[in-house]
């Protein structure tokens, strides 16, 4: 599959598809020395901060990813085309700590072109980005109370915002 590099302001994405209907892969880590995990995510955002482009993703400090995205500089977003559903899902429910789980998929992990991070030869999209902010959610200031259902074991997210550094994608996603 062809992958073109895509300016951040041409970016052509359906964000609440992406996030909310189209399973992404979240990779941290350093792809060279094979010190990396990756994740299935559901939740974040993509768009502007402090004037530049970002993507934002949260991860729950129990997950296996939370060490890299704190001991890496950078991190990876990428959408599959759907015939990868299987291997996302299974990389959605296991856990690194385990095991080398992305031998288990039909998924291969590649260098990326601008982040330690890796990209998957997979992958529709990859966005690349250094990250540039992270914070606790604070429960205390949830003002909508159903968001608290979410935590019923009270192991809220870190947020993470990361610079988009890079973008590659297939023509769907170009203007």
């Amino acid at each position: 599959m062809q992958k073109l590099e895509i300016n951040p302001y041409d970016l052509i994405i359906n964000p609440h598809h992406l996030f909310d209907r189209q399973t992404l892969l979240l990779a941290a880590g350093n792809y060279s020395n094979g010190d990396f995990n990756e994740m299935t995510i559901g939740w974040g955002s993509i768009g502007t901060m402090w004037n530049k482009p970002f993507v934002e993703v949260v991860v729950r400090p129990t997950r296996f990813t939370y060490g890299f995205m704190e001991d890496y500089e950078d991190f990876t977003v990428s959408a599959f085309p759907s015939e990868y559903k299987k291997a996302l899902s299974y990389l959605g429910t296991r856990s690194g700590r385990d095991g080398n789980k992305l031998a288990e998929t039909d998924l291969s992990a590649i260098s990326s072109q601008k982040v330690k991070s890796p990209s998957f030869e997979q992958a529709e999209l990859t966005i690349e980005c250094r990250t540039i902010y992270s914070a606790d959610f604070d429960p205390t200031r949830f003002i909508d109370p159903t968001i608290e259902k979410n935590y019923p074991k009270k192991d809220y997210h870190r947020v993470y915002y990361g610079e988009i550094v890079a973008i590659f994608g297939t023509e769907k996603f170009s203007n």
